[in-house]
């Protein structure tokens, strides 16, 4: 790993260790520390959500035009200036506002970051490259909500500032270690943006069938399980399960342990086969993980063994989730063309939010109401994930879906040469 791809990720997992210290307490803090009501908890937490919907759209297009360094910083800095915000904020007018500015930087940061990894990766490394950086990602996640769990206080609102201020200070640091990052010289712009007036580059990526497939199955897999897990699939555990509230906790540490531990041990795995039938496999491991759950909530077992079941659930997500890290990334980029890897990347990134928005509104309902429905839908769901990933596969070229192909097929290239000059 050279030292831009080291600086790139090592800021990538501050922000998200700023970012673990306050989103599980976000709508604690705005209804309760700051007596702003549940009405504008949930507006301020659609409004981070949609604020990525509005930007998202643009940056690519920023991206691609200015590089991603430049569209990096300002981000950073805006979201910054919303966690600092959020801190401050005892008003409605205030807690909207940072919510829209620290929404918006955060989403801007992921597309390019990812662009970023391209850049400084070949098709051989970026698998392994983006696999470090989920790993990093969620490994700063936890240990930032554990630090802030330890730190906050309800009764005490400068307990919440010093949350905010720590995300905001993580962000800033972000920014100024991509100040220092020399991107290679292959990735000068001058020679790269896209031609064609203003649209052109989304007109060319609607036009890519294989692109849109696999819009169309990160959509499924963003809405069948991280769409799922704060909302529909705690509802369910808690209204049909029985499950103590408590036990979401040790769920999500259940799902973030399998990540870390398991990670490397995958990628050892992927890097060597299809990944389209990679992803196909987290299908079918996804069905199980649903069938694990609906045996929680709708079987007849003891409470000890709803709870195993309902842990197991999202264990076996955190292990589809170190599979499709190291897949399905390093897949937007290679699919994209030189010039419009930023596009690329921020259209997926939006599709992403596009699941993670309308997850939680199907799936909150009927986790909560619809228990057997619920069980049936997301197995449907996941099964539709190896369904979609198996027709994906048809329209790559074997080197973009097993890019190891690449590597061997320079490894024979040079046995030639070296027999021909030992001769």
């Amino acid at each position: 790993m050279g030292a831009a791809m080291r600086r790139i990720q090592a800021g990538s997992a501050l922000s998200a260790f700023g970012l673990g210290f306050t989103v599980p307490y976000l709508y604690v803090y705005v209804a309760q520390v700051r007596d702003l009501g549940a009405a504008t908890a949930g507006v301020v937490l659609a409004v981070f959500a949609m604020a990525a919907l509005v930007v998202l759209p643009f940056s690519g297009r920023a991206i691609d035009r200015r590089g991603p360094v430049p569209v990096l910083i300002v981000a950073s800095l805006l979201a910054s200036v919303g966690a600092l915000g959020m801190g401050f904020a005892a008003s409605v007018p205030t807690a909207v506002g940072s919510a829209a500015l620290l929404g918006a930087g955060t989403a801007v940061t992921q597309p390019a970051l990812a662009t970023m990894i391209v850049w400084c990766s070949t098709p051989v490394t970026r698998t392994r490259s983006f696999a470090t950086q989920f790993f990093l990602q969620n490994l700063g996640l936890g240990v930032g909500g554990l630090i802030g769990g330890q730190l906050v206080d309800a009764s005490r609102p400068n307990s919440f500032l010093l949350l905010f201020s720590i995300e905001a200070v993580m962000f800033l640091v972000l920014a100024g270690i991509v100040m220092t990052v020399r991107m290679p010289e292959s990735a000068v712009l001058a020679d790269k943006r896209p031609g064609g007036k203003a649209g052109g580059g989304v007109k060319a990526l609607l036009g890519h069938k294989a692109m849109v497939q696999l819009c169309v199955l990160g959509f499924v897999l963003f809405f069948a399980c991280y769409g799922q897990f704060e909302s529909g699939l705690a509802a369910y555990g808690t209204e049909a399960a029985g499950i103590d509230p408590s036990t979401l906790g040790i769920a999500l540490a259940a799902n973030t342990a399998v990540i870390v531990a398991a990670q490397f041990l995958v990628l050892k795995f992927v890097e060597r086969r299809k990944r389209t039938r990679v992803i196909a496999s987290v299908g079918l491991i996804w069905t199980v993980a649903w069938l694990f759950a609906g045996y929680a909530g709708l079987g007849h077992g003891s409470q000890a063994m709803a709870t195993a079941a309902f842990i197991s659930t999202y264990a076996l997500f955190g292990l589809g989730e170190a599979m499709l890290s190291p897949t399905v990334a390093p897949l937007v980029a290679d699919l994209a063309p030189e010039s419009m890897v930023g596009t690329y990347n921020s259209a997926f990134a939006l599709v992403k939010q596009l699941a993670l928005a309308v997850g939680p509104a199907v799936g909150g309902p009927m986790g909560a109401a619809l228990h057997g429905p619920y069980i049936v839908t997301f197995v449907l769901f996941s099964l539709g994930i190896t369904v979609l990933a198996v027709r994906l596969g048809k329209r790559l070229t074997p080197v973009q879906n097993q890019p190891s192909l690449a590597a061997s097929k320079v490894v024979a290239r040079r046995e030639p040469e070296r027999e021909h000059a030992a001769a």
